[in-house]
């Protein structure tokens, strides 16, 4: 399967034979970024918020997925969990949704607008975690430590964080040298996208930085 980026939180996962996933989808005159021309037969959305709910950004789509419940779309299987709703005094928390998705086997969790580490029970529904799509750059999301924490909590082979400070991003976020940092790395080399087979999954986790395409 094929992951590619596209800013922020938006990504769009592929691969022969399986519906085809956009995440988080933008509105750009918000958080900059070039305007969205992506297909796909499914979008999700992790919370209500114009960046990352505008599917009508994406063209084709036959399902739109705004909360938590378990789906079968086009050979995917998706298992959708709601987050930060522990403290329902604090009701200015946004209410997050994470995605995970089943490409035959490899799982692709989408962490969205997450703020606060997860409990024991979330983590547990998340299930066995491939590839995880993290924020790290601070915001309204988890910073730099909180995503590093939650990485040794989850364990996936490969992690690619989003929702970052970058040259065309308008919304205020900390760098990505942060987390990397965090992280005890060296900044790694950044490629278009992702290819992920089951067979080239690292033992230990391992760190992809993606360069943002133009949707």
């Amino acid at each position: 399967m094929e992951i590619t980026w596209y800013g922020h939180s938006c990504f769009r996962l592929t691969e022969r034979n399986f519906a085809t996933v956009v995440t988080d989808p933008f509105d750009s005159k918000t958080v900059g970024y070039e305007a969205l021309k992506l297909k796909a037969e499914i979008v999700t959305v992790s919370h209500d918020a114009p960046g990352h709910n505008c599917s009508d950004a994406v063209k084709s789509s036959t399902h739109v997925l705004t909360g938590p419940g378990e789906f079968e779309i086009g050979s995917v299987f998706i298992t959708a969990v709601q987050t930060d709703s522990a403290g329902k005094k604090a009701k200015e928390k946004i209410r997050n949704t994470v995605y995970v998705f089943d490409y035959d086997g490899i799982t692709v969790a989408h962490l969205g607008d997450l703020q606060q580490i997860p409990t024991q029970s979330e983590i547990e529904l998340l299930g066995t975690v491939n590839v995880a799509l993290v924020p790290v750059g601070g915001g309204n999301s988890l910073n730099a430590a909180k995503a590093a924490e939650i990485i040794s909590m989850l364990e996936p082979n490969l992690v690619i964080p989003m929702h970052y400070a970058t040259p065309d991003s308008k919304i205020t976020l900390e760098p990505l040298n942060k987390f990397i940092k965090e992280m005890g790395l060296s900044k790694p080399e950044s490629q278009p996208s992702l290819k992920v087979t089951r067979s080239g999954l690292p033992a230990e986790t391992h760190v992809v930085v993606l360069d943002y395409q133009k949707g």
